[in-house]
């Protein structure tokens, strides 16, 4: 009789909130995704199934935790719940938005830590070990058990940016949240930085108090991990110029969360050029703002290549 074909070790999933990224990524692989189901019913609840088997393989899934943050989350842990009980070996989780990493410490005393309850559905849903993407804070990896690698796109996004800028550019962090990645970019291109002191009046609006380092005269750039309102890039904007900073300010960020009117307002600002990437798929915009959209696909693809052969991440974080 025949030998029947050895299985391939390794099946990749794709959940919906990243369809287009999954493509780049199965065209830079050379593999592609295994068929899987994700509908909602009539009700909204989610209902995901597996079209191929994956039993005694691993598994690596594919999913931003975006908006509808609740959906994509609920179909992350049922893709992750079904690769479990269809006996898949090891499931990795490759998440290109980590949502719910800003809530990763109380601010009252009856709030919860969300991040925290995060992570432990996504490891009782079975998943081994979690590769995120430029999360909010690194501490979210103490709410695992389960190996956690962040890896980063600040490279990319220096890279990208690193002709275009000049030599007396001043790298600003918006707030002082952002300063490890506007540190590690500044490093990139030999830049001086500068931070950005803010004061959170309200849950969507933020006051820029004072700010540390010369930007006087100088082309500034603000990098952060994620743009939401697009209220702190404005204030920011608005200290630089009150600090007589170049009008023309560029802003770089890896994740475009981009709520409504969140373009509207950094063009208003005065931010000129906007480059983020795409570990969020952006929705088609009118605003005078159109950002400079970068693929994360090759990073995640290395990713996925040193997973497969069991190497490290630690260059790519």
């Amino acid at each position: 009789m025949p030998t029947a074909p050895a299985a391939i070790p390794v099946v990749l999933f794709a959940g919906s909130a990243c369809r287009e990224l999954a493509r780049h990524v199965e065209s830079a692989l050379g593999q592609q995704f295994g068929a899987c189901t994700a509908e909602r019913f009539p009700d909204g609840e989610v209902f995901v199934r597996l079209d191929e088997p994956v039993r005694g393989r691993e598994v690596i899934l594919l999913q931003a935790t975006c908006a509808p943050v609740n959906d994509h989350l609920v179909e992350l842990l049922a893709l992750a719940d079904a690769c479990r009980r269809a006996a898949a070996t090891r499931i990795v989780a490759i998440l290109p938005y980590f949502g719910y990493a800003r809530s990763d410490r109380r601010d009252g005393r009856r709030t919860p830590i969300t991040a925290s309850l995060v992570a432990a559905l996504m490891q009782t849903a079975g998943i081994d070990h979690v590769i995120a993407l430029d999360v909010h804070t690194p501490a979210i990896e103490g709410f695992f058990r389960v190996p956690v690698d962040n890896l980063s796109a600040v490279p990319l996004l220096a890279d990208a940016l690193r002709h275009q800028l000049t030599r007396d550019t001043v790298v600003v962090s918006p707030d002082l949240g952002a300063v490890r990645l506007a540190n590690r970019f500044a490093l990139l291109l030999d830049l001086p930085t500068a931070v950005c002191h803010k004061q959170r009046t309200s849950a969507t609006e933020v006051t820029v108090t004072r700010i540390t380092g010369d930007v006087k005269g100088r082309p500034c750039v603000i990098i952060d991990d994620m743009i939401a309102t697009g209220f702190t890039i404005h204030e920011s904007v608005r200290a630089l110029r009150n600090a007589g900073a170049q009008p023309d300010i560029t802003a770089a960020a890896t994740h475009a969360v981009f709520v409504p009117g969140a373009l509207e307002k950094m063009a208003e600002a005065g931010v000129r050029r906007l480059m983020v990437t795409d570990s969020i798929p952006l929705a088609a915009s009118s605003a005078p703002l159109r950002p400079e959209i970068l693929s994360v696909a090759p990073l995640l693809t290395s990713a996925i290549h040193r997973v497969l052969e069991g190497g490290s991440l630690r260059e790519l974080a």
